[in-house]
């Protein structure tokens, strides 16, 4: 096979021409590395998902997998030993930096790898790099990374959603055949709906968090970004699991995910649509196709019910107060003196000069937004009729929730309620930034799993993501109906939709034509 079909293949098929010899796991890693050289480029020309390339190792680590391979220990690999893959920026691995796409933590090398990557190190899976995103996490276009701004390979003019913009469009552009993300309020969900793939944000506590750097300690949780349902279920098993090193890890085992996502069966399942979350602020284009998407849905057995969440308004409003008073704290620790890098002003400069100037100069403006705006709310006088009165709020949420699955197995939203936004767009309107993370938050909130998968195109041609979000630790469910909707598509479509993305050449990139 040639590079070019190399990287088109899935990740499951790669691991599976792997272990037929097919060919090496060093040819699979050198297309990639080929690919992001062509077309990733730098924040001036190019789509920029990675911040830092591994190539010396993720090479070492390839051959190592096809010696294993050639000799007795075959039988030793894991099954996706050899496949490539692409990491955040915000999971501390050994060797590489780990920046959180911050000037305040610009070099930081970190001494312990992420849970997440000792899995994947001890599954031999060579790592490509690390991918852009907003700061700290904070961010729903990837244009707030201190490093500049990751594009959408379906429209370089657009953004790719955020924070993990960065691995989301390097799948989506052929450059990692999966990636691993976090999600606190919709960073994998949004991303994948923006750029025709696959992201999944498993139930709180599934995945370890122990490595990543906390953005919002109640809401985040790593998850894997890919090209399809099944790729997504392999990698999540691989993740998953309990962790001694992380307080809030769940005691569940994870192994029965890819086998859920190729079922295919849609008959049986009951299927909800919130009543509240189809009004104003959704585009014509992706009413439109989500509609016609339920009918078929319908047609191919499943039930759709419309259940109502009374309290899901007031998701939005509620996040953006839990989210910025943990940002807070979970901030405070960059001061330039214990943590991140040190600015001294000129002259005998005190230790709280110091860590002014060192946050004025580390921080970005998103970042420093939310330390505010969280400060606030947790400030004396404010914290119960703000803070106390978001995790009331949040409650309530979770009971709707809880109501609703009583009488279906998942929810059916759009993921977002537009398409990616063109690029410098929502920068002088922070508040429409926001306003993008009605449909992902609430699954945050109430720690449920939810996957999102490409739904076709709406406006402008670019796609649009459909979230299934069902019941805690219910990620089979979750799999199940994604992957036997997926699967519908997939004849609606006439082929996978991953295959249907624009083609990307360095002459396209150089010009920023809409590919």
């Amino acid at each position: 096979m040639t590079p070019a079909e190399l990287i088109r293949l899935t990740a499951l098929e790669m691991a599976e021409g792997l272990r037929n010899k097919t060919f090496s796991s060093v040819e699979l890693t050198r297309a990639h590395f080929a690919r992001i050289h062509e077309v990733d480029g730098t924040a001036e020309a190019g789509i920029h998902a990675f911040l830092h390339l591994n190539e010396t190792e993720a090479l070492r680590v390839a051959a190592e997998v096809d010696e294993l391979r050639a000799g007795s220990q075959a039988d030793t690999l894991h099954p996706y030993a050899g496949v490539p893959i692409a990491v955040k920026d915000n999971i501390v691995t050994i060797g590489q930096p780990t920046t959180a796409a911050s000037k305040m933590l610009e070099g930081w090398m970190s001494p312990y790898d992420a849970t997440v990557v000792r899995k994947i190190r001890e599954a031999k899976l060579p790592i490509l790099g690390k991918t852009n995103m907003d700061e700290f996490a904070m961010g729903s276009t990837t244009e707030h990374s201190a490093f500049g701004t990751t594009r959408n390979p379906w429209d370089l003019g657009r953004t790719p959603g955020g924070s993990g913009g960065g691995s989301a469009a390097a799948v989506a552009a052929f450059m990692a055949p999966w990636a691993l993300g976090s999600d606190t309020g919709g960073s994998i969900r949004e991303p994948a709906a923006f750029t025709g793939t696959v992201g999944t944000k498993p139930t709180y506590g599934s995945v370890s968090r122990y490595g990543l750097i906390a953005m919002a300690s109640s809401l985040d949780q790593i998850g894997p970004a890919t090209r399809t349902t099944a790729d997504a279920a392999a990698l999540h098993e691989l993740i998953g699991g309990h962790d001694q090193k992380d307080a809030t890890s769940l005691q569940t085992s994870w192994d029965g995910l890819l086998a859920a996502a190729q079922r295919r069966d849609l008959s049986g399942l009951r299927i909800g649509v919130l009543s509240e979350l189809q009004g104003p602020g959704f585009s014509d284009g992706m009413r439109r196709r989500v509609d016609q998407i339920l009918e078929m849905l319908g047609e191919a057995g499943a039930e759709v019910i419309t259940v109502d969440a009374p309290h899901m308004r007031y998701a939005l409003p509620a996040y953006y107060l839990i989210m910025p008073s943990e940002v807070s704290s979970n901030m405070a620790r960059y001061d330039g003196l214990r943590y991140g890098n040190r600015v001294v002003p000129p002259g005998d400069a005190t230790v709280s000069e110091v860590m002014a100037a060192s946050r004025a100069a580390g921080f970005g403006d998103e970042v420093k937004r939310r330390i505010i705006l969280g400060t606030y709310a947790l400030s004396a006088g404010y914290v119960d009729a703000y803070y106390g009165s978001a995790q009331r709020v949040r409650t309530l949420v979770q009971r709707d929730f809880t109501k609703a699955f009583e009488r279906v197995d998942v929810i059916l939203t759009p993921t977002a309620p537009t398409v990616a936004v063109p690029i410098g767009e929502q920068l002088s309107d922070p508040m429409s930034m926001y306003l993008n993370d009605v449909l992902t938050i609430p699954a945050n909130l109430a720690g449920i799993p939810a996957v999102s998968i490409p739904g076709g195109l709406a406006e402008h041609d670019m796609p649009l993501g459909l979230q299934f979000q069902g019941p805690p630790r219910a990620e089979e469910t979750v799999y199940r109906a994604a992957g036997a909707v997926e699967h519908l598509l997939e004849q609606d479509f006439g082929a996978p939709f991953y295959t249907r993305a624009p083609e990307l050449t360095p002459a396209i990139i150089a010009e920023g034509e809409h590919a």
